[in-house]
């Protein structure tokens, strides 16, 4: 048990994470508490500047309905009727750490902290346990689930959050317990997901990984419905004929989960030939794709719109983009290419919401060029570098040229500079907010972008302008003569460019 003397003082402002790792190694108890305080996994909205960002049409749509917390006039003692609260989650964290990982602990639970932030919910407290492994009934284990329970009832949360997915099992087994809700770090992030979806695409994708995520933990008989109970039951006797109701109600729901289902996934199969058809298209006029990926909230939306203009959102949440934005620019010496906005990753990604928006990581796998973008202010780059890249590596896409940008750059001092260019040489420092870089990643994809390589020798009648036009477009010309007989043209582009321009082709 702690004392009072165990636990943080809780004074205004104080960061809440920070207070749940400041003494743990020296604890005897092998667990820490914290406070309330803003998750250091979101930046500070001073530090953004949204001069460079486009309009921010969406940002207004998402911000149009917000709850406020504190403005209840709801009587407390309601006992005639049926009394439900509309209100912000109030919640306490736990996690789990074994000896050695205690820098990792802390990474995990301060982004667990942001989740909850983005979710909607307040952060009051936490647990964080040094064990060897999680206690396989309770997850914290017998004695440390009541003194949670302590917790809980002390400060008036309502929900609980692991910083792990729990087995159907755990998490059944501390809501008896603790007597309140009882999530992992998934749901939060299905959650999020779900909050932010706009496009069809996006909604379909996230309702079929919450799908998959709820089918293995529904729950209906519970302790008021009866079960089935086949052969000699205990000392009842009860075989044939004690099928009961909790049974068939949770076998009914299964069977329309899975219709369900199926029904989405022909669904986000119905998206793809439209996708195909402009992908296809871009392939046929040669223009190379970009696409940016990278941790979420690293900001890939902000250096998109720093580059393009596009007017993404951009928003100081984690998974504020879900849907892929692509836009289209070019180089300096005119070359078009299409750069596109991707979903971030984040560390334990759901592998429900990786096989769900596999379709929109296809932009990924198919660019000629990766962006990877790293938040350079993150206190473990390290651990955002290798995320991204296992993910990358499950699309297919790890043989693609990447570019890695360690973004933030303003809020990076030199010390820490030198570190991260230890972890990435022939990376680039930028920042989407003070335009730090942002020519020399542009001249970094020049150089990455495939370059046309036939040359062409080409007298071009007066009269098709159009030639001219098409490889400005998508060649790159050299040297343009007008003579008497046309306009005499060499120029670099691809094959199949090539062969179209063929007839025109200088004798020699």
């Amino acid at each position: 048990m702690t004392t009072p003397s165990d636990t943080p003082d809780r004074t205004e402002g104080d960061d809440a994470v920070t207070r749940v790792l400041k003494n743990a190694e020296s604890r005897a108890s092998g667990y820490s508490l914290f406070g309330a305080g803003q998750a250091d996994a979101l930046g500070s909205d001073s530090d953004r500047d949204s001069g460079h960002d486009g309009d921010q049409f969406d940002r207004e749509d998402r911000q149009a309905l917000r709850r406020v917390g504190g403005l209840s006039t709801e009587l407390e003692d309601v006992t005639e009727v049926e009394y439900r609260q509309l209100r912000i989650e109030n919640v306490v964290l736990i996690g789990i750490y074994s000896q050695g990982s205690l820098q990792d602990a802390e990474n995990s639970i301060r982004e667990l902290a942001a989740l909850a932030e983005t979710a909607g919910a307040v952060v009051l407290d936490g647990m964080l346990q040094r064990r060897p492994n999680p206690d396989p009934s309770t997850y914290l284990g017998k004695g440390k689930a009541e003194e949670l329970r302590g917790i809980v009832a002390s400060l008036g949360a309502d929900t609980v959050i692991a910083d792990t997915e729990l087995a159907p099992s755990q998490r059944r087994a501390l809501e008896d317990v603790v007597k309140v809700k009882v999530i992992d770090r998934t749901a939060v992030i299905l959650d999020i997901f779900s909050q932010h979806a706009k496009s069809r695409e996006g909604k379909a994708q996230v309702e079929l990984a919450q799908l998959e995520y709820l089918l293995p933990r529904l729950r209906g008989w519970g302790e008021s419905m009866s079960r089935q109970a086949g052969g000699q039951v205990g000392g009842t006797g009860a075989g044939m004929g004690s099928r009961g109701p909790g049974e068939t109600k949770i076998e009914l729901d299964r069977r329309r989960i899975h219709t369900r289902m199926s029904k989405l996934r022909k669904q986000i199969k119905g998206f793809t030939p439209a996708r195909e058809a402009k992908r296809a298209n871009r392939h046929r006029f040669d223009v190379p794709s970009v696409a940016i990926a990278g941790y979420t909230n690293a900001g890939k939306s902000s250096l998109l719109n720093r580059i393009t203009k596009a007017g993404v959102l951009v928003e100081n949440a984690l998974f504020a983009t879900l849907d892929a934005t692509v836009r289209r620019t070019q180089t300096d010496d005119g070359r078009l290419y299409t750069i596109s906005d991707t979903v971030g990753f984040v560390r334990n990604l759901p592998h429900q919401l990786v096989e769900a928006f596999r379709s929109t990581l296809e932009e990924v796998a198919e660019a000629d060029v990766i962006v990877h973008v790293v938040d350079g202010s993150h206190p473990d780059p390290a651990a955002q570098l290798m995320t991204v890249r296992n993910v990358i590596g499950d699309v297919g896409a790890r043989d693609i040229p990447e570019l890695v940008v360690f973004n933030k750059s303003d809020l990076v001092d030199e010390d820490d500079r030198l570190l991260l260019r230890g972890l990435e040489p022939r990376a680039i420092f930028a920042s989407a907010r003070t335009g730090e870089g942002i020519d020399e990643i542009l001249a970094a994809l020049s150089d990455l972008l495939p370059s046309p390589t036939v040359q062409l020798d080409l007298l071009v009648p007066y009269d098709r302008g159009d030639v001219i036009s098409m490889l400005h477009r998508r060649g790159q010309v050299e040297h343009l003569d007008y003579l008497e007989e046309g306009t005499h043209v060499r120029a670099l582009a691809s094959e199949e460019l090539a062969a179209q321009v063929a007839e025109f082709a200088r004798p020699v």
